[in-house]
């Protein structure tokens, strides 16, 4: 009897264990997304964006039912914007069950993740990492612009601008900004003179001498990120020169976070896929302030918004194709479902970035209509 009794809890207990474990990978009931981005360091302001906004949209789906009553759930880890963390996260995500995943919030970071995603086969839509190359693998596709479209749809505008010569300030050692440079100059017109200064990361301490570099310049046009824009203008501001326009991509949202643009006498533009004063986003800034105030609302927080909804819109039209979808469906299968949907044709409507309409082509760019934003208007001098 006292084997039988033995035997009984040693098998109970390989059981309790077995269900553990499957407790640790997979929660019954909600389908699991997860996201990697700066919720802290000098990136943190996109981070928590997205983080707040891909929150805000879960939250709002679970109240009206879910996907077709299976709920959503959560998990951001914070990455530092620091690549050599995203094995560690992936790891931890993976293991916590996710199925899907708004990927990294910036590029380097999410280059890392999409070589690790692409041997499980999990979906990701990453909301804000623009590089071409996040999108080299079919498992991935993006919300915002990679950068090839960015520096395409930058250089039509200034081509619209009647412009003779503009300068150009970039930083050469990150894709992002290198990348958009390089497209930007392959799509300008041949008839504008452009003159070119750069810095890297172990040069970006001042920038006294690309200032005085493009002093003669009325247009700069800045590929950059807004910290290091808040400086040049800081150091332009500073001096006498003929600027009269800055123009950069989506790297510029936050530069309101660092600087105080009423010291900035030039009038300061943006291209993007976001307008807080848009019509189709006026809803969206309602309630993202609401609840997080306006510290971080930007369109890396938007199109995150917009990333769970089109998610959420494509599940919802796989079922209705005759797709099953539960909350047990393994990752390598939501990949696939996923795929079919936005290889398909999918059409997102409702975006709260763009004109409000979103879809992919088929190798996994995002297709919606670009805008400019302005940030300031130039002040008299």
């Amino acid at each position: 009897m006292k084997k039988f009794f033995a035997l009984f809890l040693a098998v109970l207990m390989i059981a309790t264990c077995a269900a553990t474990l499957s407790a640790c990978k997979k929660d019954s009931g909600t389908i699991k997304i997860g996201l990697s981005g700066p919720l802290t360091g000098a990136a943190a302001v996109y981070g928590k964006g997205v983080a707040n906004a891909a929150q805000l949209a879960v939250d709002e789906i679970n109240e009206a039912g879910g996907i077709n009553g299976i709920k959503l759930e959560l998990k951001a880890m914070d990455d530092a914007n620091d690549k050599t963390k995203i094995a560690t996260n992936y790891a931890a995500l993976v293991d916590w069950g996710m199925q899907v995943s708004l990927g990294c919030v910036t590029t380097q970071p999410a280059l890392e993740f999409k070589t690790l995603s692409k041997a499980d086969n999990i979906f990701f839509m990453t909301p804000s990492a623009s590089a071409d190359a996040v999108r080299a693998e079919s498992n991935g596709y993006q919300m915002c612009f990679a950068d090839k479209k960015q520096g395409v749809a930058a250089a039509n505008y200034v081509n619209g601008l009647n412009l003779t010569k503009i300068g150009v300030f970039y930083q050469s050692d990150i894709d992002y900004s290198a990348g958009i440079y390089q497209e930007f100059r392959n799509n300008l017109n041949t008839g504008i003179e452009v003159e070119v200064a750069s810095f890297t990361e172990q040069t970006k301490s001042s920038f006294e001498s690309q200032v005085t570099a493009l002093s003669d310049c009325t247009f700069i046009f800045m590929p950059i990120y807004y910290a290091e824009a808040s400086l040049f203008m800081t150091q332009a501001a500073a001096v006498t020169t003929d600027i009269e326009t800055y123009y950069g991509c989506d790297g510029l949202d936050g530069l309101d976070t660092v600087l105080d643009l009423t010291t900035i006498p030039q009038a300061i533009t943006m291209l993007t896929h976001f307008k807080a004063d848009a019509e189709n986003a006026k809803s969206f800034v309602s309630k993202y302030t609401a609840k997080y105030g306006s510290d971080t609302l930007n369109q890396f927080g938007a199109s995150a918004y917009d990333c769970v909804y089109a998610i959420s819109g494509a599940l919802k039209a796989a079922i209705e194709a005759g797709e099953e979808v539960t909350a047990e469906t393994s990752a390598s299968d939501m990949c696939e479902i996923l795929k079919k949907q936005l290889n398909g044709g999918y059409t997102y409507t409702g975006a709260v970035t763009g004109t409000g309409t979103v879809q992919w082509t088929t190798d996994g760019f995002v297709n919606k209509d670009a805008l400019v934003h302005v940030l300031k208007e130039a002040t008299a001098q």
